[in-house]
C-alpha cells in the first residue's frame, strides 16, 4: 500500500525535474511524457494525484514551451590542467646559496630561478640580462693609463695584488710580459688600468614584483667581497671599484696592472638587497631566504623544498620573457632520486620522470640507453663536455713519501703514455661516445693547438723509450715487470711496479682495469686501489692526492672557455707554505714545475682575447705541457642525460655548466 506521504514526495520530485528542464538554456522542443503505472492505492490519494498531475504538468509544459526559445550557447570550456615538468636528479643540493656551495645539482635549480646574467655555450659567453657583452672594440671597455705611486694597490708582474713599495716588480704602461717588467724605485710612474661598462636591460623585476637594478649587482659584489663569504676573492681582490652610475649602468675598474682576459664577465649576478639586506654575509650562509628559497628573476619561483625528496617551483608571473609565452610549464618539480641508474631509467620509461639529469650518473647503462633510444623509448643525450679525466704522475712526491724516482725522467712518462690504451677505454667503457685527449682542452676548443704531441697506443714505441732510460726486460717475459739497470735515481734491480689510485666510481674502475692490462704489455706493473671520494680528495697533508703521497692518481678537472693552464703552475704545487709551496688547498699535486711553462701560462692569462699574444701564449703553454707530460690526459667525461622521447628544446652543450640553461623553452 502506497502511503500518502510517499506519493506526495514522488510527485514533488517529478515536478521538480520538469522545472529543472525548463531552466536549462538550450533551444529544443520539449516532450513531456507521463507514464502511469498501475498501482493499488487508496481512492482519495488517486484522485488527488490525478488532479494535481494534470494541473501541474499542463502548467509546466506551457511554461517550458514558452521559456525554451532562448538562443543556444556553448558550455564554457574547461580550464586546461596545469602542466608539470618532473626532473629527476641524482644528487640533492646542500644549499641554494650560491656563495655557499658549488654543486652541479645546485646549478640546475639556479637555471630555473635565475636567467643569466650570462650563458656559456660553445666555448663562448652570451649576454642574457645585459644589452651586450662589453668589448674593447666597441668602446664600452677601455684600457686607460693612470699614474701610480708608493702605497697604491696594483697587480705585480706575477699577477698578484700588492701595495706598491720599492723593489716591487711591476709592468709599466705598454709592458705586457715579464721581459719588460721593472722594479719600482719609489717614483710615480704610469700603469694601465681596465675600465668596463655594463648596461642592464630595462624593466626586469624580481619574482616578488620589485624592480631589479644594477644596485642589486653592486650589492652582490659587496657580499662576495666580504671575508665571511666562502666564494673566491680572486677578481674582487683585483678590483679598484665596482659601482652603479644609474639603475641600469654599472662600471667595473680593475687594479692598475691587471689585464683580465674575461673582463666582459665582471658583472656580478644580482642579489635581492631588499630581502637579504638585513642579514650579514655570515648569516646569509644559513638564512632561509638565501639558502632554501632564494628570490630570483627567472622563469620559476621556489615554492617548497622537502629535504631528501623534492624541490617544487611554479611559474614566475613577473618573468621578463612572459610575453613570449615562456616558460612552457606551469610547474617544475626536481625530485631527488639518487644514483641507481636502473631505477632511474625505469622511471623515465614509466613516465615518473620527464628528465633524468647528469648527476644521476647513467654512465654505467650507456649501452642500454643507446638501445632504448634506437627503439624510440627515450632520448639519450651524450655530450663530451669540458670535464677531462687525467692520470697525474707524482713527479716529485712529498718528502715523507719514500719511493723510487719512477717519473723524474720525462721519457718514462712518455713511455707510460704510449702504453696506455686510452682509445680502448673510449671504445669500451665510454661506448665510443668520447674522445682521447692530448691536452687540458679538447680539440674542438678554438684555442687548441694541433702541434700538441700525441701519444698513440704503441707498445713498441713505449718499450723503446723504457730501454733508453734503463728499464729493461731482463727475462724476455712481457708478462713480468721490467727491471732498472742504470736508471738515474733508481737502484738497479728495482721493478717497474707502482700504485695507480683513483676513486671507487664504476667508470673509473673499469677504465683503470683496461689501462692496467695495456701497461702490462709494456712490462709495467700497476697495483690498482680504489678510494672513497671524500678520503681520496681530502686536503693534505692527510689526503693521498693533495697530500702528494701517491704514484699515479686519476681524477678530473673542469676546463671552460679559458684554458686552465694555471692548474699546473709551479706556484700551485701543494705543500707546506713554510717549505716554499702554495699550501694544502692548491691545485698541483704532481710536484712538477717548469719555468718555461709558467712563463707561457702566466702570459696567456694576462693577455686579452683577440690579440696575437693571447693565442700565441696559450699555444706555447699547451705544447710545453704535452712535451713535459706531468699528467697523461685520458678522455673527456661525458655529460649524459635521458629524457622522454617527445621532449623538445633539451640541448646539452659542451661548455654549459647545466643542461637546464634554457629550461624556460623546454616543452613536450
Amino acid at each position: 500500500m502506497l502511503s500518502k506521504k510517499w506519493a506526495l514526495l514522488v510527485l514533488f520530485v517529478f515536478v521538480g525535474s520538469i522545472l529543472l528542464t525548463a531552466c536549462e538554456g538550450e533551444t529544443k522542443e520539449v516532450e513531456v511524457t507521463v507514464v502511469v503505472q498501475e498501482t493499488v492505492v487508496e481512492t482519495e490519494i488517486e484522485t488527488v494525484v490525478e488532479t494535481v498531475v494534470e494541473t501541474v504538468v499542463e502548467t509546466v509544459v506551457e511554461t517550458v514551451v514558452e521559456t525554451v526559445v532562448v538562443e543556444a550557447t556553448e558550455p564554457p570550456p574547461r580550464p586546461a590542467e596545469p602542466r608539470t615538468l618532473v626532473i629527476c636528479q641524482g644528487q640533492e643540493p646542500e644549499t641554494l646559496y650560491d656563495y655557499g656551495g658549488n654543486m652541479l645539482a645546485m646549478a640546475h635549480i639556479f637555471e630555473a630561478i635565475y636567467d643569466g646574467p650570462f650563458d656559456l655555450n660553445s666555448f663562448g659567453y652570451q649576454a642574457v640580462i645585459l644589452e651586450k657583452l662589453p668589448s674593447l672594440s666597441d668602446g664600452d671597455a677601455a684600457i686607460e693609463t693612470v699614474t701610480v705611486e708608493a702605497g697604491d694597490v696594483v697587480v705585480d708582474d706575477g699577477g698578484e695584488p700588492v701595495t706598491l713599495e720599492e723593489g716591487a716588480l711591476i709592468r709599466p704602461a705598454g709592458c705586457y710580459d715579464a721581459e719588460c717588467a721593472i722594479e719600482f724605485d719609489g717614483n710615480a710612474l704610469e700603469m694601465e688600468q681596465m675600465v668596463v661598462t655594463f648596461k642592464l636591460i630595462e624593466g626586469l623585476l624580481w619574482s616578488d614584483g620589485e624592480p631589479l637594478t644594477v644596485y642589486d649587482s653592486v650589492y652582490a659584489f659587496n657580499v662576495v667581497s666580504d671575508p665571511d663569504s666562502t666564494t673566491s676573492k680572486y677578481t674582487p681582490e683585483r678590483t679598484t671599484s665596482y659601482e652603479a652610475l644609474d639603475d641600469y649602468t654599472a662600471v667595473w675598474t680593475g687594479l692598475p696592472g691587471y689585464r683580465d682576459s674575461v673582463y666582459f664577465t665582471n658583472f656580478w649576478a644580482p642579489k635581492p638587497e631588499h630581502v637579504w639586506g638585513d642579514f650579514t654575509a655570515l648569516e646569509l650562509l644559513e638564512a632561509e631566504e638565501s639558502s632554501r628559497t632564494p628570490l630570483g628573476w627567472g622563469a620559476y619561483v621556489i615554492d617548497e623544498w622537502v629535504a631528501g625528496d623534492h624541490i617544487s617551483l611554479s611559474k614566475n608571473e613577473n618573468y621578463w620573457r612572459a610575453d613570449e609565452g615562456l616558460p612552457k610549464f606551469e610547474n617544475v618539480v626536481y625530485r631527488m632520486v639518487g644514483e641507481n641508474s636502473n631505477a632511474n631509467i625505469a622511471a623515465i620509461l614509466s613516465g615518473e620522470c620527464d628528465i633524468v639529469d647528469q648527476t644521476a650518473h647513467l654512465d654505467d647503462q650507456s649501452e642500454l640507453l643507446l638501445e632504448l633510444q634506437a627503439s624510440g623509448q627515450v632520448n639519450a643525450t651524450f655530450v663530451t663536455g669540458t670535464v677531462w679525466e687525467h692520470a697525474d704522475f707524482a713527479v716529485v712526491p712529498i718528502d715523507s713519501y719514500d719511493r723510487p724516482d719512477f717519473f723524474g725522467d720525462v721519457r718514462t712518462r712518455r713511455a707510460i703514455a704510449h702504453c696506455m690504451d686510452r682509445q680502448a677505454v673510449v671504445d669500451t667503457v665510454m661506448f665510443g661516445q668520447s674522445i682521447v685527449l692530448d691536452a687540458y682542452i679538447p680539440p674542438e676548443h678554438p684555442l687548441f693547438s694541433p702541434d700538441v704531441p700525441h701519444y698513440a697506443f704503441d707498445v713498441a714505441a713505449g718499450g723503446a723509450l723504457l730501454d733508453e732510460v734503463g728499464w729493461v726486460d731482463d727475462d724476455g717475459d712481457a708478462a713480468t715487470p721490467r727491471v732498472a739497470q742504470g736508471v738515474e735515481g733508481v737502484a738497479d734491480g728495482t721493478l717497474l711496479s707502482f700504485n695507480y689510485w683513483t676513486t671507487s666510481a664504476t667508470q673509473r674502475m673499469q677504465a683503470t682495469q683496461v689501462l692496467q692490462a695495456s701497461l702490462a704489455e709494456c712490462g709495467i706493473e700497476v697495483t690498482l686501489e680504489y678510494w672513497a671520494a671524500g678520503e681520496y680528495f681530502a686536503d693534505g697533508p692527510e689526503g693521498p692526492i693533495f697530500g702528494r703521497h701517491f704514484d699515479i692518481g686519476q681524477f678530473a678537472w673542469l676546463t671552460g672557455v679559458e684554458p686552465s693552464c694555471d692548474l699546473y703552475l709551479t706556484s700551485e704545487i701543494v705543500g707546506e707554505p713554510e717549505d716554499g709551496f702554495c699550501g694544502w688547498g692548491c691545485y698541483n699535486p704532481t710536484g712538477w714545475g717548469n719555468e718555461e711553462y709558467d712563463a707561457a701560462c702566466l702570459a696567456a692569462i694576462q693577455s686579452l682575447p683577440g690579440t696575437p699574444e693571447y693565442t700565441q701564449y696559450h699555444t706555447e703553454a699547451q705544447i710545453i705541457f704535452g712535451e713535459q707530460l706531468p699528467v697523461v690526459p685520458l678522455y673527456l667525461r661525458l655529460k649524459l642525460a635521458a629524457t622522454r622521447p617527445d621532449m623538445q628544446n633539451f640541448i646539452m652543450d659542451p661548455t654549459a655548466n647545466s643542461e637546464f640553461w634554457n629550461i624556460e623553452n623546454f616543452d613536450y
